[in-house]
């Protein structure tokens, strides 16, 4: 029996269909998304990581790999949230990288976390105390009994918070009020006259300092005394630091404080390959990285692959380093 040409169409368009489906489904089954967890979106791990997101997806048909940034409540909640399976990589300071392996700290609860690999450190993240102007802070102590901001839970700010007020025998009723707002809020707060104070881990220059220091003339106070030296000297993770004179407006003064490393971190069970893609993403198109954010100007490969690391480092990133001879 003769097919009607309608029958013979619809058999033709069924077969195109078909051959189509078949060339597409090895397409779309090669392509891999990855998330980075970052922090506020004011801060330099938001930056950072759309500056590898953006090196990654500009490789995108080699690999296969499409690569989006998540703002985040910071680095305690990436760590747990890689454990968790929900991301593939974070950033985290090197001291809550620490505490993540170890499962000491914020992580005592939950024990150690021996999955976590860590994958680069990025930019040093001094520990930045800014004051109202009209607060009349002259040192960290003179904090005592004001409205401060301390962190949001979560976030590795607040961790490193914690540890200091330790180390001088603070609490949190110390101050007047301890506030938890995030990242993107304390500014505005400062400015509005709501606290007096704020404490921030972050990659200089940052917006995030740029604006109450622009607005509303906010001073940088220098974290320095005994309990600070013992801190550098009994933790690995820890550092001096200054950030420079006149690198923020109203502050011609250099400020001397001390901090920890951003790091990049995943999991075990995030694939070699795909690790291996994020890291030649980054270091193969290195120039352009570091000039994406002014925080990653002085980055130097040969300290971005040991420094500040405490976890194991991903097999993927193991294998790209060997390559450039960077490691043994």
């Amino acid at each position: 029996m003769r097919k009607s040409p309608k029958l013979l169409r619809l058999a033709a368009f069924s077969v195109a269909a078909l051959t189509a489906a078949a060339f597409q489904a090895p397409v779309a089954a090669q392509q891999k998304f990855v998330t980075i967890g970052t922090g506020g979106v004011t801060g330099v791990y938001y930056a950072a990581g759309g500056a590898i997101c953006r090196l990654v997806n500009k490789d995108r048909a080699r690999h296969g790999i499409r690569c989006s940034v998540e703002s985040t409540g910071g680095s305690v909640f990436n760590v747990n949230t890689i454990k968790a399976g929900e991301l593939d990589f974070g950033f985290a300071q090197s001291d809550v990288q620490f505490n993540g392996l170890k499962g000491v700290g914020q992580f005592k609860d939950a024990g150690p976390y021996q999955d976590l690999r860590a994958v680069f450190s990025v930019h040093p993240e001094p520990f930045t105390v800014v004051a109202r102007k009209e607060a009349n802070v002259k040192s960290f102590a003179d904090f005592k009994g004001k409205r401060f901001n301390v962190g949001n839970p979560g976030s590795g700010t607040r961790a490193s918070m914690e540890e200091l007020l330790a180390a001088m025998g603070w609490t949190l009723g110390d101050f007047g009020l301890a506030a938890e707002l995030k990242a993107d809020e304390h500014g505005p707060a400062l400015c509005d006259g709501k606290i007096d104070g704020f404490f921030y881990a972050v990659g200089h220059p940052s917006a995030n300092i740029q604006d109450p220091t622009t607005t509303c003339g906010a001073q940088l106070i220098s974290l320095t005394g005994p309990a600070i030296d013992k801190l550098v000297a009994d933790k690995p993770y820890y550092a001096k630091a200054t950030i420079p004179a006149g690198l923020y407006p109203n502050n011609p003064q250099a400020t001397e404080t001390y901090g920890v490393l951003a790091t990049v971190v995943a999991s075990s069970k995030t694939p070699a390959d795909t690790v291996y893609a994020v890291v030649k993403a980054v270091f193969d198109n290195f120039d352009e990285f570091k000039k994406l954010h002014p925080a990653l100007a002085s980055l130097k490969p040969e300290n971005m692959v040991k420094d500040g690391l405490s976890a194991p480092l991903h097999e993927g990133a193991q294998r790209y380093y060997r390559e450039k001879g960077w490691i043994k």
